[in-house]
């Protein structure tokens, strides 16, 4: 009962008209009907085969953004470079207190190698010539600057401006 009474585009469609039609044509084609059929069926088939080949997909949703609840939102640029510079001190702090303990470290490891009879003197040596040679070849790996020509190359304000000049800086 709840889908007798047709509304909008659907009361139009009458599917018993639908099938009388069919039945209809059927009859007209006599003894090639299933000719048709399966012609019509092949066609079909081939339609939706060549469909099913080809790829398509709508374009991606644009992604969305969350921002950094952690931060108030008002900061004006004097408190966020406040805040920068206490981060570059604490950071600056801590790779200090680590270079300390490594050296400490390597105080300790001196110290036994000391006591086992080793000659820790040349082989610290040996690692910094080791060191330094890993360094040269990596800088070397890397090259010097390419700057294009007349192109002139950044410097800082303490470094004196010869020393970075575009023909210096070509190999």
């Amino acid at each position: 009962m709840l889908f007798s009474k047709r509304t909008g585009y659907w009361q139009d469609v009458k599917p018993t008209g639908m099938f009388a039609d069919f039945r209809m044509v059927w009859k007209q084609a006599g003894n090639n009907r299933w000719r048709i059929a399966a012609v019509s069926a092949a066609c079909t088939f081939a339609i939706f085969y060549m469909m099913m080949g080809q790829e398509g997909s709508a374009p991606h949703p644009p992604p969305k953004v969350t921002w950094i609840s952690t931060l108030p939102e008002g900061r004006s640029d004097a408190e966020i470079l406040k805040e920068n510079i206490a981060n570059q001190k604490a950071k600056e702090e801590l790779a200090r207190e680590q270079a300390r303990r490594d050296k400490d470290v390597r105080e300790i490891y001196k110290t036994l190698g000391r006591w086992s009879g080793m000659d820790v003197d040349k082989i610290a040596r040996e690692a910094d010539a080791e060191e330094a040679a890993e360094k040269k070849a990596q800088l070397e790996k890397v090259g010097k600057v390419k700057v294009p020509e007349g192109a002139v190359v950044p410097t800082m304000p303490d470094e004196p401006a010869d020393s970075a000049s575009p023909d210096s800086a070509q190999p």
